[in-house]
């Protein structure tokens, strides 16, 4: 969950998952002398709006003009920015590009499928109280599998690296750094992508895109090219090792349930197979990341997931927001760690990983190690305990929203 991947929903289930909380779209009225005209229109417009797979599509490209835009432009006002190392002023203008670009595709796409922006979602009940719940949670995890890391002896800690005013300057930096990234991932993940195949997919194309994701890894695996990168950065790199395996496993954990669902025909099947797919995303997005192994992967697309529980059962990526912010911030700046493989400038305390890779996390940093597992399980433990009763009385609501 690094910054800008180098380079993407009960309290009262809001419009999140608003599968079109602008009610159903009238299909326009053609006569019998139009079929293909009719033909087309079937093609591109559904019971609710523009249907999904066009959507994303649209989306896809814009923000692919948008971010090579305002990056080339930015390049040209400072070649510097075009340089790779972590540092808090380099991320800041590293994270803002992508998240203009984001906030200038999803305003143009909500304008096409006439919506607010908000309904991706960002309403529901009690947003700032999930967002400041979510920055404590995300701390909270993070420090508990530092500790869990030091005291098995995987991890050491050396002298403090800041003083004096260093420490609020560069706290302050990285805070507004990782609030972006926060912003930037879960905008484009759990906000827009999570919104919009909720209302447009099924298991058989959940499943067709998870083979697609799975299928680019292998072969980059095996030191070809992959049959994605046109669409997230210009060349993703060779998977080493067995990085690939951390794709495979969420891919094959989200596999059986999914399918179950489908074949129960279960009313909110859509978010949990919009789930799976934005998730497995998720993680094959950090694959991009030089420095990571196959957990640090699979932990990425599980607290992927996790995030899309908390959309489910808050209502809105607020809570999700916040403790992607607080995790980041915590193992980067707080406590010093590798970041999915990349070390930092500018952190308060200093750590060092020690012995066995598979419990340290190696160079990956924390979410490297086989730890993060349990850690990520007690944070969906403590996310449903702390919300999933409010869930139940909105399942009618959702219900209505999807079918609308």
């Amino acid at each position: 969950m690094e910054p800008g991947i180098q380079t993407p929903a009960p309290a009262a289930l809001p419009a999140r998952i608003a599968a079109d909380s602008d009610g159903p779209h009238e299909p326009l009225a053609l006569g019998p002398d139009l079929p293909e005209l009719h033909d087309l229109h079937w093609a591109l417009v559904g019971s609710q709006g523009l249907r999904a797979g066009w959507s994303v599509l649209i989306f896809v490209l814009l923000y692919r003009l948008f971010n090579l835009f305002l990056g080339s432009i930015a390049v040209q006002i400072d070649p510097a920015i075009a340089r790779s190392d972590f540092s808090p002023t380099m991320a800041l203008i590293g994270e803002l590009i992508p998240l203009l670009a984001l906030l200038a595709t999803a305003a143009f796409v909500a304008r096409i499928e006439n919506r607010n922006l908000l309904a991706y979602n960002l309403t529901g009940p009690r947003r700032t109280r999930h967002f400041f719940s979510g920055l404590g949670a995300g701390f909270v995890a993070l420090s508990a599998l530092v500790g869990a890391l030091a005291w098995g002896g995987w991890l050491h800690f050396g002298p403090v690296a800041l003083s004096g005013a260093a420490i609020c300057k560069y706290g302050a930096l990285w805070g507004v750094v990782f609030l972006l990234v926060g912003f930037f991932e879960e905008g484009a993940f759990r906000c827009y992508l999570q919104f919009t195949l909720t209302r447009g997919i099924n298991f058989w194309w959940a499943l067709g895109i998870v083979a697609v994701l799975c299928l680019d890894v292998l072969l980059r695996s095996r030191g070809h090219a992959g049959i994605l990168a046109f669409i997230f950065v210009d060349k993703l790199p060779a998977l080493k090792g067995n990085s690939a395996w951390g794709i495979y496993a969420i891919a094959l954990l989200g596999l059986f349930p999914c399918l179950a669902l489908h074949r129960k025909h279960a009313p909110h099947s859509g978010f949990w197979q919009a789930a799976w797919v934005s998730s497995t995303l998720f993680g094959f997005i950090h694959t991009s990341n030089n420095g990571e192994n196959w957990i640090g992967i699979f932990a990425a697309a599980a607290i992927g997931f996790v995030f899309c529980v908390s959309v489910w059962v808050t209502g809105s990526a607020w809570w999700a927001i916040g403790c992607h912010t607080a995790w980041d911030w915590a193992e980067t700046y707080f406590y010093g760690t590798a970041d999915s493989g990349l070390p930092a400038q500018g952190h308060y305390l200093t750590t060092n990983p020690a012995g066995n890779a598979l419990w340290s996390g190696g160079t990956d940093g924390p979410e490297g190690s086989l730890l993060v597992v349990g850690i990520i399980l007690l944070l969906l433990v403590a996310l449903l305990v702390m919300y999933g009763r409010r869930s139940h009385a909105s399942l009618g609501t959702l219900a209505t929203e999807q079918t609308g």
